[in-house]
This record gives C-alpha cells, sequence and structure tokens, in this order.
C-alpha cells in the first residue's frame, strides 16, 4: 500500500490508529510486537504451573493456552465487535498483577483448578461493573495520565534489568558480563539501526537488533536451537484440559481484587496509547475496552490460561516506531493465535536469548516512562497543586519498585493493590486529583512554594511601574479602584 493511500485511509476515518499498512508490512510490525511482549506471556505459566507441581508437558499446555488466548484477547481488542473492543493498538496477555494472588490460591491447596474459578467468576464480576470505571474517563487529566504512564515505564525498567542478566535469578551465569554484553550489544544495535537506517529500518529497529542478536548469541554459543523439533508440531488447546475449574469463596474474593487493580492499569494503559497515536478516547470507547478484557479473562479458563490485560511494553513499542495502526497489532494477535497451535513456532521464539530482550526492553520500557514525561510537560503548575500531585504519586509508584517489600506485613487484599507500581501510582493520582482539582474547598489562594515549582522572578521596570493597591483579578491588573490598567508588550531595542 502507498503512502498516499494509508494517509487516505486515516483521512476517512480521522483516526490514526486505522491506518493499513498491508500485509506484509502489518505482519513485520506485528511480529515484533510478538517477540517485545513474548517473554512477558509466557513468564505468568512458567511461574504459576511450576507453583502447582504440573509436569513440563503440562506446563508446555499451559503455555501455549496463554499464546492461544492473548491471539483471541488482542484480536477482540483491536478489530472489536459491538460492545466489546477499544479499536486501539493494543497487545492483550496474561496479567502479571495476578501471579502472586494465583501462587497463594495454589499454596493454599486449591489447586490449579481454584485459580481457573476463580478467575472465571471475578471476571465476570469485573465485566459487571465496568460500565462505572468507563464513567470515570473525566478523571484522568493528563496530570493523571502522565503520571502513571511514567510509572508504567519505570516499573518495567526492573524487567528488562532481570531480562539483561539472564531471566533466571537461580542460574550460575545470572548477571554475567557475557548476559549483560549481549543485552548491550543489542541496544547498541537498535540505536544504530535507528540513526544510521532508512525509515523503514529505523521502524523495524527492535525486530531486526532482536534478530541480530539471537544470531550473535548463536555464534559464541548462548542460545540452542537444538530442541526446536522436540515435540509435536500441531496442539489445539483442549478445553478443561487441566481438569474442571472449582470455585471457593476467599480465592474469589481475592481474585476479584486482582480484577480491580487489572481494570486500573488497563484503564491507564488504554489512556495511554490513545495519548501516544494521538486519537480520542470517550467513556464508551473506554468502557468497550475494558469490557474486552474482562470478557477475555471470562473465557481464558476454558482453554487454561488467566487474566488477560493490555502490555504496557507494547505500549512502549508503538511510541518507539511510530507505528500506530491497530491492525499491526491485530497481525500480532494473529501470530500468537498460531503459536499457541504450533508449538514447534513457539519453541523457536522460545530460543530467542533473554538477554536479547533485555537490550531491547531497556529502549522499550524507557520510551513509555519519556511518553509520560512529555504528557506531564503539557500540563499547567502555575497557581496550582498540580506539582504536588506528580510528585507525590510518582513516589508512591517507585516504593514498590524500589522497596518490593514494603508492603508485605499489610493485609493481603491491601498488599495486592500496592504491590503494583503502576496501580499505586494511579490510585494515588485518582484521588489527590480528586482532592486538589475537583474539590476545591480549602485549596490556598496562594499555593505552597512546592507547588509553585520554583522560585518566580519579576523584572525591576516592572515592578517600578506599580502603585500602592494595584492588583491582578481575572486575568486583569486593576488599580485601587478596581479600574483596568491597560497592559502593552515592551518594545524590544533596536
Amino acid at each position: 500500500m502507498t503512502k498516499g493511500s494509508r494517509s487516505a485511509t486515516v483521512a476517512k476515518t480521522g483516526r490514526p490508529e486505522d491506518e493499513k499498512l498491508g500485509i506484509g508490512a502489518s505482519f513485520a510490525y506485528g511480529f515484533q510486537h510478538v517477540l517485545t511482549m513474548y517473554g512477558g506471556i509466557i513468564a505468568v505459566p512458567l511461574i504459576v504451573g511450576q507453583a502447582a507441581g504440573l509436569e513440563p508437558g503440562d506446563i508446555g499446555l499451559l503455555i501455549a493456552a496463554c499464546l492461544f488466548m492473548g491471539g483471541l484477547a488482542t484480536l477482540l481488542q483491536t478489530i472489536g465487535v459491538p460492545f466489546f473492543g477499544s479499536q486501539l493498538p493494543l497487545v492483550q496477555g496474561v496479567s502479571f498483577a495476578g501471579v502472586a494472588t494465583m501462587v497463594a490460591i495454589v499454596d493454599g491447596g486449591g489447586g490449579i483448578q481454584s485459580v481457573f474459578g476463580a478467575v472465571i467468576v471475578a471476571s465476570l464480576l469485573g465485566l459487571a461493573i465496568s460500565p462505572i470505571f468507563s464513567k470515570i474517563i473525566r478523571f484522568f487529566p493528563p496530570v493523571v495520565t502522565g503520571t502513571v504512564i511514567t510509572v508504567i515505564g519505570l516499573s518495567l525498567m526492573p524487567v528488562a534489568a532481570s531480562w539483561a542478566m539472564g531471566g533466571n535469578r537461580k542460574a550460575e551465569d545470572y548477571g554475567s558480563v557475557a548476559n549483560i554484553g549481549l543485552a548491550a550489544a543489542t541496544l547498541v544495535i537498535v540505536l544504530l539501526l535507528s540513526k544510521l537506517g532508512s525509515s523503514t529500518i529505523s521502524r523495524l529497529s527492535i525486530l531486526l537488533a532482536i534478530v541480530i542478536g539471537t544470531l550473535i548469541a548463536f555464534l559464541v554459543g548462548m542460545t540452542d536451537f537444538s530442541k526446536v523439533g522436540e515435540g509435536a508440531i500441531v496442539a489445539f488447546p483442549t478445553p478443561f484440559h487441566l481438569g474442571m475449574p472449582t470455585f471457593h469463596l476467599a480465592a474469589i474474593i481475592s481474585m476479584f481484587i486482582v480484577i480491580l487493580v487489572t481494570l486500573v492499569e488497563t484503564s491507564a494503559d488504554i489512556l495511554a496509547v490513545a495519548d501516544i497515536v494521538d486519537t480520542k478516547v470517550d467513556s464508551r470507547r473506554l468502557g468497550d475496552g475494558l469490557r474486552a478484557d474482562m470478557i477475555s479473562s471470562a473465557v481464558a479458563p476454558v482453554f487454561g490460561s488467566f487474566t488477560q490485560s493490555a502490555f504496557a511494553q507494547n505500549v512502549g513499542l508503538v511510541a518507539v516506531t511510530g507505528i500506530k495502526s491497530r491492525f499491526v497489532v491485530a497481525a500480532g494477535g494473529v501470530i500468537l493465535v498460531v503459536l499457541g497451535i504450533l508449538p514447534i513456532m513457539g519453541r523457536v521464539v522460545a530460543a530467542v536469548p533473554l538477554p536479547v530482550l533485555g537490550g531491547a526492553g531497556i529502549v522499550l520500557f524507557g520510551t513509555v516512562a519519556a511518553s509520560g514525561i512529555r504528557t506531564l510537560s503539557t500540563v499547567s503548575y502555575k497557581n496550582n497543586m498540580n506539582l504536588i500531585i506528580v510528585a507525590t504519586s510518582i513516589g508512591a509508584g517507585i516504593i514498590p519498585i524500589a522497596a518490593p517489600t514494603f508492603y508485605d506485613q499489610f493485609p493481603t487484599w491491601f498488599a495486592t493493590i500496592f504491590h503494583s507500581g503502576i496501580s499505586s501510582a494511579a490510585v494515588v493520582a485518582i484521588l489527590l486529583n480528586l482532592l486538589f482539582n475537583h474539590l476545591k474547598f480549602g485549596n490556598p489562594d496562594n499555593p505552597s512554594v512546592f507547588a509553585a515549582g520554583g522560585d518566580r522572578l519579576m523584572p525591576a521596570e516592572v515592578v517600578d511601574c506599580l502603585q500602592h493597591g494595584d492588583h491582578w483579578a481575572d486575568g486583569k491588573l486593576l488599580d485601587a479602584d478596581d479600574n483596568e490598567i491597560p497592559i502593552r508588550a515592551i518594545e524590544a531595542d533596536h
């Protein structure tokens, strides 16, 4: 498709996300999205499957189910049907927010079947309350969304660092010079391709760097493709292949808290990618996105998967590449479905070393934070408390990142919410925005020096022109008798 026809597509709908790049380009960029989130989507079934004591073969089926369901959820979110799907470039996959809770349910004796039952019921409850969340979009101004986007990027940096070190903390080479060196090489390749390549190469810099980084790893013996041919080539996820779900009240309640966190994080991701794409998201569209999340989460346990949500790292990829088309992400969803029914393809992708993904992740996740900072730069900090809101919210979001055990002594429901830096920042930013910008009773006329955001300077010649009783009101300079004083620009010296 030519540039002119792509522009025509956007002009016809007025939405950048409706751009169509053609099948070849869409699947190339879509594969880049898959590689970006692959490590995250397989981590959850690995952790939960091992906690549940599943055999390696069953864990493999669990991973395949998560890939398959993530692809279907991505297609629903990007393409959309009436009442379901935000039609934004958002990649869906297994949410990390529920890992601790699911492991706790398994350790409590409920087994993985209890996890599936809790996810089904809690997701249906989330579907029921999603209209409430869709009405709160006016409480997400740039001071809130910018803060949350920034913390999303910062909260993902430990993931990139862990990948760069090798991913497995128990491995002997975790944190080795070789692992970190491979990550650094991948990062340098991303930067070189971005600077020296054509516009197409620059946009594909993440994908190409991952491919080149994997080839380097293969040449130096840091990756192994020998196991790619082992196992089944095609395996369709069988419904309830790990047993029928069971339902326990305590597990459902704890999982519902996770669903609330997921709703908050998904709302933030939808608004974040809308800001990056520069498109409009109203309460209806936000509600469609949340409903897609919840219905996908409710169906996921049928195939052996868990709660679904948008992947923040792929929001960063949209910002890095500038590819805003939702059809590109939909192509990524098709690839995920294929990986879910073709385990051999999954084994090929699994051969990509985590240090390679870590090197690319530094750019991706840093871009998310930079996008948040860009949004915060549009916020007015004059004569309001916005600086206090940003400072406190980012601080609240950084605490669980810097000190992961900070909330360990708190009740489980509280810790589930605030162990996530993203949800911590979102909750605090929303509450403080309500307190200072919506409930203005008690706010000082002249906010504190902290809120002013720095010292103010006024030229001496301006002060010399003022007289006793001059004051500022409603955007006008008035004298002691409330008569307006005309203001003219100071003419520059020639």
